[in-house]
C-alpha cells in the first residue's frame, strides 16, 4: 500500500471529500482518513439543503450569498440526480419582518447571480391558493422562491467515489493518534479497524489538510501542542425532527419564528416530512449530540404556530442531531455566526498545514478550490479549476432531462415498482444501470431485505461506496432505515457482514 502522498486530507464530511476530488483531479497524491464512516458526523444531519441563505443578507453577507446562489447552479449541473428544484412557500406573518423587507431580500435573491435552472420568487395570496389550505386562515398573504434539496450525505459519498477515481486513497474507519514533524513531511500514525482487528498505520505528506468539522480544534492540540486552539471554532448543535407527512403537495415552507431565526418544513421520504432547524451551543463528543426535549418542544410549537393542525412531540417518528463547527466570529447568539469558511494555514518547520473553520454543504466546492490555491502556491504547482463543470458519478446528464430519464428507466425497469426505481434514480443517477445491469426480473436482482432493498444495490453499495455496516446503507447511502422492520435489518447486518469479512 502507498504510504506517502503530496496531501493528506483528515475528515470524510463535504469538506474533506470535496477537496480530495479537487485535489486528485489536479493530477495530486491524495489520501483522505476517517475515523469512521464517510459523511457519519455533520455532512448527513443537515436540513438537506442547497440555498443561498436568505437571512445572510440581514447580517449584509452579500458575497457569501451570491457565492452560495453561483454554487447552487454549479451543483445543480454537476449532480442533478441527488441535488434538485424545490419551492418554498413563505407566510407573511404580521409583527415579524415587514412585507417590503422580504419582496426587497426575494428580488436580490432573485438577481443576485444567473440562474440557469429556476423560476424566480412571486407573492401568493395564500387564502386563493391551495398552498394555503394546510395554513391557518390568519395567513392570507405569502411569498414563493426557488432553492434546491439535497442527498447530503450522498453528496459526500460521490465526492470521495470521483476522488477514488482520480488516485485517491480513500480510509474509511481510520483514526488519527499521533501527528509528527519529520524534517521534510508530515508522519501520521493511524489505526485502522474493521470487523477483524486493529491494525497501525503510517502515512507521510507534505501538506496536512485538518477537515475534521466539530474535531477540527483537537486536531489542531495534536498538530501543534503549543499553541491554544480552544478559540478557533464554535460548536453549534443543530437538530432536526421528522413527522408523517402534514401536507399533500411537494413543496416546502419557511416560517419565520418570533426569536430571530427561520424553521424549515420540508417533504421528506415521500411520507414524511422534515423540520428543523435548532441552534444551540455544544460542548462534549460531537458523536453523542441528541435531541433535547426542549428542542422537540420548540419546533413543534414553532410550526404549530403556522398550521392548522398542530404538531406535537408524540408525532415525531425519529430526530437526528450534528454538530456544526462554525468560524468563532465573538457574537454572541449562535444564530448569528457567520455560516462563512475560513482557510486557515500554518508553517511548522516549513511544513504546510490548512485548517477549515465554518462553511456549509452549499459552498464545499469553491472551498475546495481555494484551498488548493493554498496548496498550488505552496508546493509551486500550477493547476486549474476544473470540478465545477465536471459530473459526479451518475450525474451525466442535464438538470433538465431529470423527468425524461426517470420515465425512461422506469419503462426499462418495469418489472420493479416505480417508486423503487425513482430511489434509485434519484440516489444513483446513471449508475442505476451498473446496479441493475441487464436484469429482467426480481429474482435476479438477489435477496430483497424489504421496501425495495435488494442484493445487487447492496453489493454495489459494499463494492463501490465503503459500506461497512447496515447503517451505513440504512441511515447515510439510503434512508431505509426509516422502512425496514427489525428483523429485516438483522438480516441485512448478517449479509453485510458475510460479505465484508469474506
Amino acid at each position: 500500500m502507498k504510504t506517502d502522498f503530496d496531501i493528506i486530507v483528515i475528515g470524510g464530511g463535504i469538506n474533506g471529500s470535496g477537496i480530495a476530488r479537487e485535489a486528485s483531479g489536479r493530477g495530486y497524491s491524495v489520501a483522505l482518513l476517517e475515523m469512521n464512516d464517510l459523511s457519519s458526523a455533520t455532512s448527513s444531519w443537515s436540513t438537506k439543503l442547497i440555498h443561498g441563505g436568505l437571512r445572510y443578507m440581514e447580517q449584509y453577507n452579500f458575497r457569501l450569498v451570491r457565492e452560495s446562489l453561483v454554487e447552487r447552479e454549479n451543483l445543480m449541473e454537476i449532480a442533478p440526480n441527488i441535488i434538485r428544484p424545490l419551492r418554498f412557500v413563505m407566510p407573511h406573518s404580521a409583527g415579524l419582518r415587514p412585507s417590503w423587507l422580504i419582496r426587497l431580500g426575494l428580488l436580490i435573491y432573485d438577481n443576485i447571480a444567473p440562474r440557469r435552472f429556476l423560476r424566480s420568487s412571486r407573492i401568493v395570496k395564500l387564502n386563493k391558493n391551495t398552498l394555503g389550505l394546510p395554513l391557518q386562515e390568519e395567513f392570507k398573504k405569502g411569498y414563493e422562491y426557488s432553492d434546491c434539496m439535497v442527498e447530503d450525505a450522498r453528496l459526500v459519498v460521490l465526492n470521495a467515489m470521483d476522488a477514488n477515481k482520480y488516485g485517491a486513497k480513500i480510509m474509511t474507519n481510520t483514526k488519527v493518534i499521533k501527528i509528527i514533524k519529520n524534517d521534510f513531511s508530515w508522519k501520521i500514525i493511524a489505526e485502522n479497524k474493521d470487523q477483524r482487528s486493529t491494525k497501525k498505520i503510517e502515512l507521510t505528506s507534505k501538506v496536512l489538510v485538518n477537515a475534521s468539522g466539530p474535531w477540527t480544534n483537537d486536531l489542531l492540540s495534536k498538530i501543534n501542542k503549543t499553541k491554544d486552539n480552544d478559540n478557533n471554532a464554535r460548536l453549534i448543535k443543530g437538530s432536526h425532527i421528522i413527522v408523517p407527512r402534514l401536507y399533500d403537495h411537494n413543496k416546502a415552507y419557511i416560517f419565520q419564528n418570533s426569536d430571530g431565526r427561520v424553521i424549515f418544513t420540508i417533504p421528506f421520504e415521500k411520507e414524511f416530512s422534515l423540520i428543523g432547524t435548532t441552534d444551540i451551543p455544544f460542548k462534549g463528543n460531537p458523536l453523542e449530540a441528541k435531541i433535547s426535549l426542549e428542542e422537540i418542544n420548540y419546533l413543534c410549537e414553532s410550526v404549530s404556530r403556522y398550521f392548522k393542525n398542530r404538531v406535537f412531540p408524540e408525532d415525531v417518528v425519529w430526530n437526528y442531531s450534528g454538530v456544526r463547527s462554525l468560524l468563532d466570529d465573538g457574537r454572541k447568539k449562535a444564530k448569528d455566526i457567520t455560516r462563512d469558511y475560513s482557510i486557515k494555514s500554518d508553517y511548522l518547520n516549513q511544513k504546510m498545514c490548512i485548517s477549515i473553520f465554518g462553511g456549509k454543504i452549499t459552498t464545499y466546492r469553491k472551498l475546495s478550490e481555494e484551498v488548493m490555491k493554498i496548496i498550488g502556491k505552496y508546493l509551486n504547482k500550477h493547476s486549474s479549476n476544473w470540478t465545477s463543470k465536471r459530473s459526479l458519478p451518475g450525474g451525466e446528464f442535464s438538470p433538465l432531462d431529470f423527468q425524461n430519464l426517470l420515465k425512461r428507466y422506469i419503462q426499462k425497469y418495469s418489472f420493479l415498482d416505480e417508486q423503487v426505481v425513482a430511489r434509485l434514480f434519484h440516489s444513483y443517477g446513471k449508475n442505476i444501470e451498473k446496479i441493475i445491469k441487464n436484469k429482467n426480473n426480481t429474482r435476479d436482482l438477489g435477496s430483497h431485505f424489504g421496501s425495495g432493498l435488494y442484493e445487487c444495490e447492496v453489493s454495489w453499495l459494499i463494492e463501490n461506496e465503503w459500506v461497512k455496516k447496515a447503517e451505513d446503507v440504512l441511515w447515510r447511502r439510503t434512508k431505509l432505515g426509516l422502512f425496514l422492520k427489525k428483523d429485516q435489518v438483522k438480516t441485512l447486518e448478517k449479509h453485510i457482514n458475510s460479505k465484508v469479512l469474506a
